[in-house]
């Protein structure tokens, strides 16, 4: 596998006044460096050696995201004021509580 499939991304932290180099597969690790482009080189070395050192010793790695398959479905749980809150917005605007959560959840796109 290779691991420039896992899914990166550079910010830069204001406390450290350095960027961060992460990895959503592997959350526990990151890399911290004054310049942008080393940040993401640093954290993609380390994942590169923390797979071979997982592989070297029988463990599973992480698959990519990038690689997974998506329905589009999943479940939320929420309380039941909140459920009937919404419910009752979908009703009054003439559309389903599915359509009604989808159009907010891609209204708040992080």
């Amino acid at each position: 596998m290779n691991v420039k499939q896992y899914a990166y991304r550079v910010i830069w932290s204001e406390e450290d006044q350095e960027f961060i180099g992460l990895c959503a597969e592997f959350p526990s690790l990151s890399w911290l460096d004054e310049d942008q482009e080393k940040a993401l080189q640093g954290i993609v070395a380390l994942v590169r050696d923390t797979v071979a050192d997982m592989r070297a010793n029988g463990e599973s790695t992480p698959a990519p995201l990038a690689l997974q398959k998506y329905s589009g479905k999943f479940i939320l749980r929420t309380t039941p004021e909140l459920h009937r809150e919404l419910t009752m917005q979908a009703a009054e605007t003439g559309i389903s509580l599915n359509r009604l959560v989808n159009s907010r959840l891609t209204e708040r796109r992080i």
